[in-house]
């Protein structure tokens, strides 16, 4: 047996391991374990607890630096291994979380190193990746829905200041204030008392606050809502798209193109039929 051929096994070997459901579920077990200790710390605790949540999270640490590197090794092309964002993530990650930052003035960091192992669960998870993915794609044109958004806030909130300034000055004293007062409105926290007051004084002002919410709570976030599904289900069949192809299965485009050759086959090999008379019968030569 020679070298190559030693290696391509084991990084056979190493693919199967990365690929094995088990494997995942065990480390999206130990990504929830570190979160359940990140909890755990914000509690006073005995110091034998402490001590043992400290071995359990160096353990959890020597557990994720096992998964990158069998990941890594299992990975046919190793360059294209740090091409990918997740990859570049998880490693510096685990590799920030090697580092016995936490009796030194970096211990925040350290701290925080841990707090953000739980969005390996993105990683592994491919799931997850699409949401964050579609998510992603979706904020450009989330912007313009966002910027039409702030218009009416600061039109309404310019509108409840010069009116309401003088009933309740803490809540529209002047236009920061108000726009964290429709804030409260659009989220309906309490929105009937902020109401009812200012009615005391502008009985018709009901319409203020409910031409807000139909134009925030209803129409925009349903807006926003709508275009976020769409880029999902996009995603959706673009990695439909993706697996189909390859397992091998034609796409669409293929099958057109494959019935539009298949019609210009039949169409030439199809034989010339002598025209017929109008009558549809053929004359006698006389």
């Amino acid at each position: 047996m020679t070298a190559v051929t030693a290696n391509a096994r084991l990084q056979e070997q190493f693919f199967r391991l990365r690929s094995n459901k088990v494997f995942e579920l065990f480390v999206i077990t130990v990504i929830v374990l570190s979160a359940l200790l990140i909890g755990v710390k914000t509690y006073p605790l005995p110091e034998w607890v402490v001590q043992s949540i400290t071995v359990l999270d160096w353990s959890i640490t020597i557990i994720f630096l096992f998964e990158i590197v069998v990941r890594f090794l299992g990975e046919p092309n190793k360059a294209r291994f740090f091409r990918n964002g997740w990859n570049i993530f998880d490693t510096l990650i685990v590799v920030v979380s090697l580092v016995p930052i936490d009796n030194s003035d970096m211990a925040l960091i350290g701290r925080l190193v841990r707090i953000f192992r739980v969005l390996r669960m993105v990683s592994i998870i491919p799931e997850l990746r699409m949401l964050l993915t579609s998510l992603m794609k979706a904020l450009p044109q989330l912007g313009y829905v966002v910027l039409m958004m702030f218009i009416i806030f600061y039109i309404y909130a310019a509108i409840g200041s010069t009116f309401f300034h003088s009933i309740n000055a803490t809540l529209w004293g002047d236009i920061a204030l108000s726009l964290l007062t429709l804030f409260r409105v659009m989220t309906f926290e309490d929105w009937t008392d902020v109401m009812y007051e200012t009615m005391e004084v502008y009985p018709l002002s009901w319409a203020y606050y409910l031409t807000f919410i139909f134009f925030t709570a209803f129409a925009f976030l349903n807006m926003i809502i709508g275009i976020v599904v769409n880029v999902m289900e996009e995603e959706h069949q673009q990695a439909a798209k993706a697996e189909a192809e390859a397992a091998g299965e034609p796409s669409l485009r293929d099958l057109q193109e494959e019935i539009r050759a298949l019609r210009l086959a039949i169409m030439q090999g199809q034989p010339q039929q002598a025209a017929l008379p109008a009558s549809g019968k053929v004359e006698e030569p006389a």
